[in-house]
């Protein structure tokens, strides 16, 4: 009868995490973060749930997402599949966000559990309330990347080894060893540094009882070692070697130690300074900025340190305790701790401004419990002081106020920077709107969407709503624009769209503010006509046009300035030639063959007020004496070097006197 309540309170809290992770995720985080690492976790999710540990597009490169290995005619993830596989847990429930509510609601009540086992039920209900009210743990559980999950396996490890180790239950040991396998699995050096402080109370339970605590300890072993046969002979299954981790066959600098480190393009001499500076930097805005309270929680937390050390240590406490040393000093020695800062001497840059210092995310436990420990010893020591002056009821009554008033401290301020991390995502979440509005009302069945790639030869990088089914067949099937007729040929019977968007890709500066999904038609014939009419507003001086290839240019000029100009390119017979309200400068003709892209600019003029560039990208295809092409893409630029795709042409965002009606046919020579 007495546990009935504390099980009741679990359960609420753990409710109440749910519902909060949810709301947050659905409603801050409905195009997903900063971090496109949740593309790849979310497309290897649905990889598991169709059956499978690798891709093999029918393309080369053009669909190639993000953080992928390629392998021959194969591509397979940078990451191990263990939070993927959690992910799609919710998904075979209804949504992949069903797994991020059930994750923060098992977090919650296994942070309750670990402390009430280490302390007792009051604290554990405490250190429940300081979860919930850490905005790390709601932010970063509302989104689909690896630390809430490894810390879920990492906290029924905690938990299971306590219950074993109190009770001698080897069924308690097996969960234990099997999370922590599993956890391995999923994080192997995460799950490394959060067991070091058990694994020390498991040789001193062998130094003080051997053959009391073999048995039980041999199980936790033998399963979590369990845990790292099944890593490495994924390892073996998509790398080949059993030593050789997927992430270190993408960046084989990427990973722990000091010394030159590297990741694509990205890389820095990481100097034991360098990373004492970081880390210290990380360290400091997990207890400032990203726990419950803020200083005020992170001295709570230091206050039941020192009382437990005096009052309360045991070697069960001393390991839960040590997470504050392993975790802290064992995240030195890995250099993301350095990436997530972005520029080190700019405060508030990098993800960390958005979702906190994550790789730290395990310290919420000895947090929480340190904290509540903390809170408690502080409650009960008001009262006895309280209670020696005052009547019995009365001092009670004055306890509960200021506990309440504590309470409410830590929940102001932990409120306060739950409010500027929200705000700062959901100013991203604006800008993403914008970005993927096309994409609202659903993109037509059968199609097939060329994407741009700002940041590389990669999907879903950043566009991770945009991603493929496991098979490439799905409703919609998204590709690189790079070598567009490839693709076309490859899904022939898809319609083909162009997705592009205007302005550069920085959502956490409101850019871009306006995008569009076009139509493009393939075409082919003897000769291929791109018709235009482009808009030139009141002011302008004149237009220049520039029709180029790859092999050279042709320039015209616009002697008839009006509301509007017309410029027809046609293709024939190896030849470009442009017409309609303009007239050659030099010879007036190009030479083209095989594919290329032919560029239309034409700069309209307002002389020292400067001008506009409209800029169409015409992809062709000329070989004996056919000509084959797609739809351009058209944008609208500042000058002709601002364009190369991210000022497309949006006709609702343009200017007034702005426009470009286009038309692009084939025909015969009899037609």
């Amino acid at each position: 009868m007495r546990r009935r309540p504390t099980r009741l309170a679990t359960v609420a809290l753990a409710a109440v995490g749910a519902l909060l992770v949810w709301a947050i995720s659905t409603q801050v985080f409905p195009y997903h973060s900063l971090n496109h690492d949740e593309g790849v976790y979310l497309q290897q999710a649905a990889m598991l749930l169709d059956g499978r540990l690798t891709l093999r597009p029918p393309v080369e490169d053009a669909l190639r997402p993000w953080f992928f290995v390629e392998d021959g005619d194969r591509l397979y993830p940078k990451y191990t599949p263990v939070p993927a596989a959690m992910f799609a847990v919710g998904r075979l429930f209804g949504g992949y966000r069903l797994a991020l509510a059930g994750i923060a609601a098992a977090n919650v009540a296994l942070v309750v559990g670990v402390a009430r086992e280490a302390f007792d039920r009051p604290t554990g209900l405490l250190a429940g309330g300081f979860l919930l009210a850490s905005p790390l743990f709601l932010i970063d559980s509302s989104v689909f990347l690896p630390y809430a999950p490894t810390t879920l396996l990492n906290l029924l490890f905690a938990f299971g080894y306590l219950r074993a180790d109190r009770t001698d239950d080897y069924r308690w040991a097996a969960v234990a060893g099997a999370a922590v396998g599993l956890a391995f699995f999923a994080r192997p050096y995460t799950a490394v540094l959060f067991a070091l402080p058990f694994i020390c109370h498991a040789l001193w339970t062998l130094a003080a009882d051997r053959r009391a605590a073999l048995p039980r300890q041999a199980v936790v072993a033998a399963l979590g070692l369990a845990g790292v046969g099944v890593a490495l002979a994924y390892n073996a299954a998509v790398t080949g070697s059993p030593w050789r981790f997927p992430y270190e066959a993408f960046a084989p600098l990427d990973g722990l130690g000091f010394g030159q480190r590297r990741i694509l393009d990205h890389d820095v001499r990481y100097t034991p300074e360098l990373a004492l500076r970081a880390n210290r930097e990380v360290v400091e805005l997990f207890f400032t900025e990203w726990v419950a309270g803020g200083v005020f929680g992170a001295a709570l937390a230091a206050v039941g340190v020192a009382r437990t050390v005096r009052d309360r240590l045991t070697p069960r406490t001393a390991a839960l305790a040590g997470l504050f040393v392993s975790i802290p000093v064992g995240n030195v020695y890995f250099w993301g701790n350095f990436n997530v800062l972005g520029d080190v001497d700019q405060a508030g840059d990098g993800l960390v401004s958005v979702l906190g210092p994550y790789y730290h995310f395990d310290l919420l436990l000895p947090t929480a419990v340190f904290a509540a420990v903390g809170a408690l010893w502080a409650a009960r020591a008001v009262h006895r002081r309280l209670a020696a002056r005052l009547d019995r009821r009365v001092a009670r009554t004055a306890a509960v106020l200021v506990l309440v008033a504590s309470a409410g401290a830590v929940g102001a301020v932990a409120a306060d920077d739950l409010d500027q991390r929200v705000d700062e995502n959901a100013a991203v979440t604006a800008t993403y709107e914008d970005a993927y509005a096309p994409f609202e009302g659903g993109v037509p069945a059968n199609s097939l969407v060329l994407v741009p790639d700002p940041y590389g030869d990669w999907l879903n990088h950043p566009f991770q709503p945009l991603r493929n089914d496991p098979g490439f067949d799905g409703r919609v099937v998204y590709a690189l624009d790079d070598d567009p007729f490839e693709v076309a040929d490859a899904f022939p019977d898809r319609r083909l769209y162009r997705y592009g968007y205007r302005g550069a890709w920085a959502p956490y500066e409101g850019s871009p503010d306006a995008a569009r999904l076009q139509r493009v038609r393939d075409v082919s014939g003897s000769n291929v006509r791109l018709d235009t009419a482009l808009g030139v507003p009141d002011g302008a001086l004149g237009v220049s046009v520039r029709v180029a290839t790859d092999e050279g240019s042709a320039y015209y000029v616009a002697p008839n300035v009006s509301d509007s100009l017309e410029v027809d390119l046609t293709i024939s017979d190896g030849r470009i030639r442009a017409s309609g309200d303009v007239r050659p400068v030099d010879e007036g003709t190009l030479a083209v063959d095989g594919r290329d892209v032919v560029r239309l600019t034409a700069f309209v003029d307002y002389g020292p007020a400067g001008g506009f560039t409209y800029r169409f990208d015409l992809p062709v295809d000329v070989d004996d004496g056919r000509v084959r092409a797609l739809t351009p893409r058209v944008e609208r630029c500042r000058n002709a070097r601002a364009c190369g795709g991210a000022a497309t042409h949006v006709p609702e965002s343009a200017p007034d006197g702005v426009f470009v009606r286009s038309e692009l046919v084939a025909t015969e020579p009899n037609a």
